[in-house]
């Protein structure tokens, strides 16, 4: 059997800064980054996985990848791939390198990105895509295969078995749906906040006539023009003449809209702070927005206030505007409290600022136990090549539903990547098939030649250029 012999790392950071790409009030000046990881074995089998920064500190966290990765070296794959719970566990369990955590900051993420490296080779190895490899375990497989630790006064082991196979018998069903469909997703392409009224208007747009009707614009820097730009997004997704040819109106109180704030053509409006308040400012900013009917606001505060988040919700209720967050909660701890907290209307998991797909797993099915819907994080560099992989587990295995359920989808970047994820007509995410895939996070080797920190093709042309 194939043992694991080494990895190899690349910090590959991509100009978005350049165009504006990724701007909100918080982050100002992105460089979209991956920190990037290839584990290596002794026979042709290989697994690719990394983690998203913007750009500076992605050298450390590539430095970091490599402490964790001694972890697997000499590993046997089949018995990592035979208990991957286990797998996961004594990944974050030496000592030393437990310290500079525990379960957070860089030594998370690290340790995602080397934990997605070894699912990618376990799908490999199966000649599946990983949602495909995941969805075909029987229950006690996927139990096996994910963390309860600190997590088990919110979910038992034992009730996610019972859990999974409550929803085992509809499983072949809700695959052929979701491949003949497609998976709901929503734009953000249109809404960064470093764009002008010109380019938010074209882009939204050539969302709308893509089939999109789920819409995300940022704010959080002035609210004045927040207003004023929530007004121009607003104007255009209400507008029925700006419909694909043949597409009706959509019913803003059908169930999968209900509560969301969907306008005349079943349009939704979602806002996004990236942290940029304070809890009594964030209530104050929001509703000064209601005109702009939101549907929620993500990440109205500090992303480990659970507190903070609930107060908010609470707030907001009056304004039928929900709370969504998750891309910076950094373990599943974060989330087991905003659900015990009922602080959240929306968890948004991140596929690598959480430990990898083990801790997402967990996460899953703890909202899946709260009645929470799971609608990922998305965007930067290969995210969005991630999470489509995850929702589809989410949809098929765990929750069973996908009709409240959008997944954040960035027109940035894919190109990078071999098999990179790709819209339908209808706005939705097509299923990934291609069995060698494996998590779908293979970069292209001239897109790393070209764009690798700081001797990468690209980085010299423009040191020299400024020079």
């Amino acid at each position: 059997m194939p043992k694991i012999t080494g990895y190899e790392t690349h910090d590959v950071r991509f100009p978005t800064s350049l165009t504006g790409d990724g701007t909100d009030a918080m982050n100002t000046d992105c460089d979209y980054s991956s920190a990037y990881v290839t584990l290596l074995t002794d026979s042709d089998l290989v697994g690719h996985g990394m983690t998203f920064t913007i750009g500076r500190g992605n050298d450390i966290v590539c430095t970091t990848i490599k402490a964790v990765a001694d972890r697997l070296v000499g590993k046997d794959t089949e018995e990592l791939f035979g208990n991957m719970g286990k797998a996961w566990d004594h990944l974050v369990a030496d000592p030393q390198l437990r310290w500079v955590g525990p379960e957070k900051g860089v030594i998370h993420i690290a340790t995602g990105a080397v934990n997605n490296a070894l699912w990618d080779m376990f799908a490999r190895s199966r000649s599946k895509p990983l949602w495909k490899l995941i969805v075909d375990f029987t229950p006690e497989e996927f139990v096996r295969s994910t963390t309860f630790r600190y997590i088990s006064d919110a979910i038992t082991p034992e009730e996610a078995l019972e859990l999974l196979k409550a929803k085992e018998a509809g499983k072949k069903e809700r695959e052929a749906k979701v491949r003949e469909l497609g998976y709901p997703a929503y734009v953000t392409s249109a809404g960064w906040l470093g764009y002008s009224d010109e380019k938010i208007s074209r882009l939204t747009k050539e969302a709308i006539a893509h089939g999109f009707n789920h819409f995300k614009m940022k704010v959080g820097a002035d609210q004045a023009d927040d207003l004023r730009r929530g007004k121009l997004i607003r104007s255009l997704i209400d507008d029925p003449t700006l419909l694909p040819e043949g597409v009706s109106p959509r019913d803003p109180e059908s169930d999968d809209l209900k509560g969301k704030n969907a306008g005349p053509t079943g349009s939704v409006l979602m806002i996004d702070a990236n942290q940029v308040w304070d809890v009594k400012q964030a209530i104050d900013y929001v509703q000064g927005l209601t005109e702009i009917k939101p549907w929620f606001i993500e990440e109205p505060t500090a992303p480990d206030d659970i507190l903070g988040h609930a107060t908010i919700r609470k707030a907001l209720k009056s304004s039928n505007i929900g709370v969504a967050t998750g891309e910076h909660a950094h373990n599943r701890m974060v989330f087991k409290q905003l659900l015990q907290a009922d602080a959240v209307d929306v968890a948004q998991i991140d596929s690598c600022r959480l430990a990898g797909v083990t801790e997402v797993l967990s996460v899953l099915l703890m909202a899946a136990k709260f009645g929470t819907i799971v609608c990922p994080h998305a965007g930067g560099v290969g995210l969005c090549e991630y999470v489509i992989h995850l929702s589809l587990i989410d949809y098929i295995c765990v929750s069973g539903n996908m009709e409240r359920n959008v997944l954040e989808y960035v027109d940035h970047l894919h190109e990078h990547f071999y098999t990179p994820c790709s819209i339908n007509a209808r706005g939705r995410y097509n299923v990934p098939s291609n069995p060698s895939e494996g998590y779908s996070i293979e970069m292209k080797k001239e897109s790393i030649a070209e764009f690798e920190w700081p001797n990468g093709t690209y980085w010299q042309g423009r040191r020299k250029s400024e020079a």
